[in-house]
Parts: structure tokens; C-alpha cells; sequence
């Protein structure tokens, strides 16, 4: 079994990597193995059939499956919006303060920047007026990359002036005194739904619940299994980090993880799908309302339970 994810050394799709490391997908009876593709590339494999499941931003399954045609949100491995902003440790931008990255240049990657463009526009920046670029660090896009570990690395070399990346990026900047968090819309920084926008989630097709259910039950069970593990003993994201992390990532993603441990719940729920529906309609990638039941797999809601 075949689990695409946009970013591998990442907080908010560990959940899908620790079940896999911690032997969870196997004590279910599959066979699983997350492997890294960028955001569209997963997405598309997953239509294609060449994946079975896509570990990412939930939104993101409207690339390639317009209206929420042919695929389901089975589970959340993560609530929230997962990127934050890290700018210069040195510039005088405060806590929550969105216009503080004008005329600045920010790093971001393809997919998550569309999510930052849009929280600009709600408060009122606009990138090409007010002197800003928006683009990938160098290196982000190749084969293999992890945006947040990059995305310290170039901001700590003056390449850029701050980054939108998960928090294990921001958590690196942080330690290394090269950067500040400014913005986390999860925590209540920014307007009042960004912190929902999107959310991770683990997706797969239409077809293969149909073919397989229990296939796809024993995934959803392993993820919940492995939320369960991470909230109960966070240090054993540790033993997750150095199997598949650098080692710097893997030394500091118990702490992150440890700190995200209020965010690691399997439920969707229906505001939740609304009001990413309603960011998705914004950008353009949703043409109208959706049902809930059109995008989540509501068989599986009772393995939700905690």
C-alpha cells in the first residue's frame, strides 16, 4: 500500500509516517509505505491509481478531483492550518502583525503559497504593490526536498527574508536564533477563519472504498492508533524522526510534536469542511457547496473515537 505525502519531515502528516514506523499500518494487516512526492504529483498519482492514499493538505485533493469528484477525506491527521510565518530574527515585526512582510521576500512552496496569498488578501496585502515576492527557497523543488528544513536553512544564508512552512521548519529557525514565529493561525493569530482553511488529512479514492473498505477501515484505525501513541508518549516521535529525518529534524520533532499534541484528532467535523470549502470556492479551486457526506467518508466516523 502506496501513502503519498507532499512533505515527509513534517508535524502535521506525522501521524501517517508514525503508524508506519511504529509497526501500527502492520498491526492492521497492510503492508504501507509513505513516500514523498511534491503536492500535485501526490495528487495526481492518486487518481491515477498509482497510490492508494495522499497524506496532505485536505484542499488539495481539488487539484485533481474537481468538485470532490472520484475521492473522500477518510480522517484528519492534524486540525488546523498547519504552515506558519517565520520572519528575521532581527526585523521588528510583532506577534500576529501580517503587514510586517512587506517588501520583504518570502519562501514559500508551491501549494501552501496560494493558502499564504489568500491570508494576505484578507488583510489587505497585495505582493506586487507592496514590493513582496513569494517563491520556493532554492533546492525546494527537488526531488526529495522537505520545504521546512530548506526553508530555515535559506533564511539563515540571507537567501530570504522569512518563510511560510510547517512548524518543524519554524521550530528549526527558532532554535538556530535565525528567525521568529510571527504568524500561527492556528493559535488565533490572523483573521478569524484561517486558522481553518485547510487542514491534514489522509484522502483516498471513491473506487477503492468501494473495492476494499476494510483496506481503507485499517488504514484510518492505524492513524488513530498512532494520534493515540503520539498523545500518550510523544517522545517515540523521536524513534519516528531517526528512521526517516535528518538529524537535526529528528532531534527536535518530540518537542513539536509534544507541543501540536492538542491538534493530533482524528474527527472532521462539518465546520470544518465548510469553512475549507469556502477558502477552496475562494481560490478558485470550488465552483459551490459541497455536502459533507460528498467529501468525507462518513462510514469511517466511528473509528474516530478516541
Amino acid at each position: 500500500m502506496k501513502i503519498a505525502t507532499p512533505d515527509l519531515v513534517t508535524n502535521s502528516y506525522f501521524p501517517a509516517l508514525a503508524a508506519e514506523e511504529l509497526g501500527l499500518y502492520r498491526a492492521e494487516g497492510l503492508d504501507a509505505h509513505v513516500e514523498l512526492l511534491p503536492s500535485l504529483d501526490a495528487v495526481n498519482a492518486l487518481r491515477d491509481g498509482a497510490v492508494d492514499f495522499v497524506a496532505g493538505g485536505a484542499h488539495s485533493m481539488l487539484l485533481s478531483f474537481p468538485g470532490w469528484k472520484g475521492a473522500k477525506l477518510v480522517v484528519a491527521l492534524s486540525q488546523g492550518t498547519p504552515w506558519l510565518l517565520v520572519l528575521r530574527a532581527d526585523l521588528p515585526a510583532r506577534r500576529g502583525d501580517l503587514t510586517a512582510v512587506k517588501g520583504l521576500r518570502i519562501g514559500a512552496a508551491p501549494g501552501p503559497d496560494k493558502v499564504f496569498m489568500r491570508l494576505l488578501g484578507e488583510v489587505g496585502v497585495d505582493p506586487a504593490r507592496d514590493g513582496m515576492t513569494i517563491a520556493p527557497v532554492p533546492g525546494a523543488l527537488d526531488p526529495g526536498a522537505s520545504f521546512g528544513v530548506l526553508a530555515a536553512d535559506a533564511l539563515e544564508r540571507g537567501l530570504v527574508d522569512g518563510f511560510w512552512a510547517n512548524a518543524l521548519g519554524s521550530e528549526t529557525a527558532v532554535r538556530r536564533g535565525v528567525g521568529k514565529i510571527v504568524v500561527d493561525v492556528r493559535r488565533g493569530d490572523g483573521p478569524p477563519t484561517a486558522g481553518q482553511y485547510t487542514f491534514a488529512a489522509l484522502s483516498t479514492t471513491d473506487a477503492l472504498i468501494a473495492r476494499d473498505p476494510e483496506r481503507v477501515a485499517a488504514a484510518v484505525r492505524a492513524i488513530v492508533r498512532a494520534q493515540g501513541v503520539l498523545r500518550k508518549e510523544p517522545a517515540r516521535a523521536t524513534e519516528v524522526g531517526q528512521r526517516r529525518f535528518p538529524a537535526a529534524a529528528a532531534s527536535i520533532i518530540a518537542a513539536v510534536v509534544e507541543r501540536d499534541l492538542p491538534f493530533y484528532d482524528p474527527a472532521i467535523s462539518e465546520q470544518s469542511v465548510s469553512i475549507m470549502n469556502g477558502f477552496a470556492g475562494a481560490l478558485g479551486l470550488l465552483k459551490g457547496p459541497v455536502a459533507y457526506e460528498d467529501v468525507v467518508a462518513i462510514r469511517y466516523r466511528s473509528l474516530w473515537s478516541r
